[in-house]
């Protein structure tokens, strides 16, 4: 739950001002799809782009070690679900006029996928342990945008044909968003095991779990360097007497509220821990780029009314500041292969102006 549902609709349904400056219509080949025309004339780090999906809400997309796999969720109708399932892609592929081969169980609601280092298996979180139906999505509580934190959450392995090899996890409360170190040993994830969501370690077979983060607030969407020593996270932290009471309490409900957060920093086992920025608004989906000097991520923070999320980097020294995408409406979950050369990202752009949220494959320039 780095998460989509929530945000995807929250922030998803504003147009761009004027999408016809981006693409004229939907493609119906992917040649036109592929080209610069995808790309804003600001956006310097694109080579090129590659539309994948075209319809639904798509994101959280992984690749597999060897980057020729790519695990996403989405919870297109046209594919036969009715809330997020996980799907598995060869690179290449795009899926106008296909459906992709579904992982997940097709029960209940599942987030968070990530390919585990033998490129054969997933990982990934999923209520249908607590009943096969989707569970209910609340948007909004007194106005302002929730996230549900969904305790029937567990972390599974299936392999690629959608076989449920192990269940990780069998804690009462929320186990999920877990991701996986480029080394190839551990695994990182959320959970509420002790009261509070909190990041916690364990094997990759699911043993040894060690709490990592202690303070009071919502920890997540956790990801491992490069090589493997560090973790990028994002929190939302309350400090004020009143922030505390309505953080606990949503919490008490099942709820997070997503609007502020920070991104944080610290070693693969908790130690030396700091907050990297202090932008405001909502900052989140970092991930590491391949220098492991540098961290890309999803912000609002220069955005009056909770919109648009843009993709920015930052040094993991809290310096230099740099605006990578520049869209009027949605771009988050960004993730770089693991050579280094493509990043897939999540976007409303080409979407004609609808609430359609999209998998886009760019060529990485530095």
């Amino acid at each position: 739950m780095k998460y989509i549902v929530s945000l995807l609709i929250a922030f998803s349904f504003i147009s761009c001002k004027n999408e016809k400056e981006l693409n004229a219509h939907k493609s119906n080949s992917v040649e036109e799809t592929s080209s610069n025309s995808l790309i804003f004339p600001e956006e310097k780090h694109f080579k090129s782009i590659k539309q994948i999906t075209f319809g639904g809400d798509n994101a959280e997309a992984y690749w597999s070690f060897d980057d020729k796999q790519v695990v996403f969720q989405s919870n297109n109708t046209k594919w036969n679900v009715s809330c997020d399932q996980m799907f598995l892609m060869n690179v290449g592929e795009t899926f106008e006029n296909k459906i992709p081969p579904m992982l997940s169980t097709g029960k209940g609601r599942t987030t968070c996928s990530y390919f585990l280092p033998d490129n054969k298996h997933i990982i990934y979180a999923s209520t249908h342990l607590g009943g096969e139906a989707c569970p209910e999505t609340a948007q909004k509580k007194d106005g302002k945008y929730i996230w549900p934190i969904y305790d029937t959450y567990d972390i599974f392995v299936a392999d690629l044909n959608g076989n449920i090899t192990a269940q990780l996890t069998n804690e009462i409360g929320y186990d999920a968003e877990p991701t996986v170190s480029p080394k190839g040993d551990k695994i990182v994830f959320t959970s509420t095991r002790n009261g509070d969501l909190d990041l916690y370690t364990m094997n990759i077979d699911g043993s040894d779990v060690k709490q990592i983060t202690f303070e009071l607030g919502y920890d997540g969407g956790a990801f491992f360097s490069p090589d493997g020593t560090k973790l990028i996270f994002r929190s939302s932290r309350p400090k004020t007497e009143g922030e505390i009471a309505e953080y606990k309490e949503l919490l008490s409900q099942g709820l997070v509220q997503p609007t502020n957060m920070e991104l944080y920093i610290c070693n693969a086992d908790g130690s030396d821990l700091r907050q990297l920025t202090n932008l405001g608004n909502a900052n989140w989906s970092p991930f590491f780029l391949p220098d492991g000097k540098r961290v890309i991520f999803s912000s609002n923070f220069e955005a009056e009314r909770g919109f648009p999320f843009n993709l920015y980097m930052i040094g993991i020294d809290g310096k230099g500041l740099e605006r990578v995408t520049h869209s009027e409406t949605f771009d988050a979950f960004p993730v770089f292969s693991n050579d280094g050369k493509k990043l897939i990202f999540s976007s409303n752009r080409n979407n004609g102006g609808g609430r359609d949220t999209n998998l886009f494959i760019a060529e990485w320039r530095d």
